[in-house]
């Protein structure tokens, strides 16, 4: 088989968007920006009290694999969904898009899993996430000859509330590091470091090249008092620090250099959910041609700011012929 550019490991989900307000998320106590899980109960209740919702195969590291592949890049995903109608969805979208997914469906047990996204005003996305079987990611499913095949092989954040995957990530580590290959994570959420943290660090500092942060994320990571701190925190620590700073664009650390990359400008930011899943897209479908760092960057900014500028985490546009 041919070689990809990336493996990505993570929740494949289906995303259920809709509409919302500060006040449904606080008559719920649902804290605005966050990524909570939630049992199959509570996931019922709220899709209930949604409004008009639209359904889209989701899943932050599917999301980056799906911008590889609309930027022209070879990607293939690993995650788990249930043989029911939600899994079909999510098994078609992806494929559909050219990428590689081989993870056998399973059959008996949990569901495929949903995220429920409250989408506010101010483009703010709020997670309410049902792992269903998507959780059930284990050492089982990585397949060590596909983790060869690829150059970097890419970890989610989110699914490292799930214990069987945490000994996957460290299986496809290994796999990857004995072959000369690159590690790269994705922190994905401050409240999942935050459960996280002691678990994250040694993550990072033991198996990881490329590392993707947002800026509460990486602060939070090292209790840090700001972000300067932070910075310094992480430079070192791994082969490349990807910081992203929404606005204010990103940073990216070596141990000898920082590189300041300006955000791409869009006209109107409509949702936010999966930019940093498509920033990450960008920087790693550069990173694996061999660009300049700072090339890197800048084609993930172009990339983040497509996504923003539209309702959902998949580009709609088509990501080669923007960078290009």
């Amino acid at each position: 088989m041919s070689e990809l550019d990336v493996i990505a490991i993570g929740n494949a989900l289906v995303d259920v968007l809709a509409h919302s307000d500060d006040s449904f998320l606080a008559s719920r106590g649902i804290p605005k920006g966050s990524m909570q899980l939630i049992d199959a109960t509570a996931a019922e209740r709220l899709y209930a009290e949604m409004g008009a919702a639209v359904e889209v195969s989701g899943g932050s590291a599917a999301n980056t694999v799906a911008g590889i592949a609309s930027l022209g890049g070879r990607a293939g995903f690993i995650g788990k969904v249930h043989a029911d109608q939600l899994g079909d969805i999510f098994a078609h979208d992806i494929r559909a898009l050219g990428v590689e997914f081989t993870t056998a469906p399973a059959r008996n047990g949990r569901p495929t899993g949903r995220c429920l996204i409250l989408v506010t005003p101010d483009a703010q996305r709020t997670m309410q996430t049902f792992l269903g079987v998507a959780g059930e990611v284990s050492p089982d499913d990585v397949d060590p000859s596909q983790i060869k095949r690829a150059q970097v092989t890419y970890f989610e954040g989110y699914l490292f509330d799930a214990a069987p995957a945490k000994a996957a990530y460290i299986k496809a580590a290994q796999v990857a590091h004995e072959a000369g290959r690159k590690v790269s994570l994705s922190l994905s959420d401050k409240f999942c470091v935050d459960r996280h943290r002691a678990e994250f660090l040694d993550l990072v500092h033991g198996h990881i090249d490329v590392l993707f942060a947002n800026e509460l994320e990486i602060m939070a990571l090292y209790e840090a008092p700001d972000f300067g701190a932070a910075v310094s925190a992480v430079r070192g620590k791994c082969d490349i620090a990807v910081l992203t700073r929404s606005e204010k664009g990103a940073v990216i650390i070596t141990p000898h250099d920082t590189l300041e990359i300006p955000a791409h400008p869009v006209a109107r930011v409509v949702d936010t959910t999966g930019a940093g899943d498509l920033f990450a897209a960008g920087f790693l479908y550069g990173y694996t041609r061999g660009k300049p760092l700072a090339e890197c960057g800048r084609v993930a900014a172009i990339c983040a700011s497509e996504i923003i500028s539209h309702f959902g985490a998949r580009p709609e546009a088509k990501l080669a012929e923007l960078v290009r």
